[in-house]
């Protein structure tokens, strides 16, 4: 994979976010979330498959709040398929995350799967926070086998085990 940075520095405390407003992949292009964007962005947060390992869909008071805030904010970036500008998921970066540290969450849109898009995504964003942090994780429920595939695939390795929002869930870490 071959992750091209553009071509401004990163913004002092965006741990992890791409350099200026795009990163791009072979076949994709993270960018910040826009107003366009917010069909697909909603559907990502009320699509029960999507949330069958993230609590259920997104009740519509919060689903309203979320589309207020998500627009042009960072570390929220829309993945899109680059020859067609077609949003697939979402990647989030969050400097403060688990226990301080940087977290990275992904969510797809299900007629995505199983074409390695949230694959290639996760795997530069990983490898740019990389670039400005020791270490990033990411959680997943222990049921969700597919998110656990993708996040050693990507390199991270299981670190911890634990039971939040009623269900076993699985800390996944990558270190420099």
């Amino acid at each position: 994979m071959t992750v091209t940075p553009s071509p401004r520095p990163a913004r002092p405390g965006r741990a992890g976010a791409p350099r200026g407003e795009a990163l791009r992949t072979e076949r994709l292009l993270l960018r910040p979330v826009r107003g366009a964007d917010l069909s697909a962005v909603t559907r990502l947060w009320t699509d029960p498959e999507v949330r069958r390992h993230l609590g259920g869909p997104v009740v519509p008071s919060v689903v309203a709040i979320r589309q207020r805030r998500i627009v042009g904010a960072p570390g929220r970036h829309a993945v899109v398929r680059a020859e067609d500008g077609v949003l697939l998921g979402l990647v989030t970066v969050e400097a403060a995350g688990r226990g301080g540290e940087t977290e990275v969450s992904y969510q797809f849109l299900p007629e995505h799967w199983g074409n390695g898009y949230a694959r290639e995504a996760v795997a530069a964003v990983v490898a740019r926070v990389l670039e400005t942090v020791p270490s990033v994780v990411a959680v997943t429920q222990e049921a969700n086998d597919r998110s656990r595939r993708l996040l050693e695939a990507v390199g991270l390795e299981h670190a911890g085990s634990f039971v939040e929002w009623d269900a076993h869930q699985v800390l996944y870490r990558r270190g420099t």
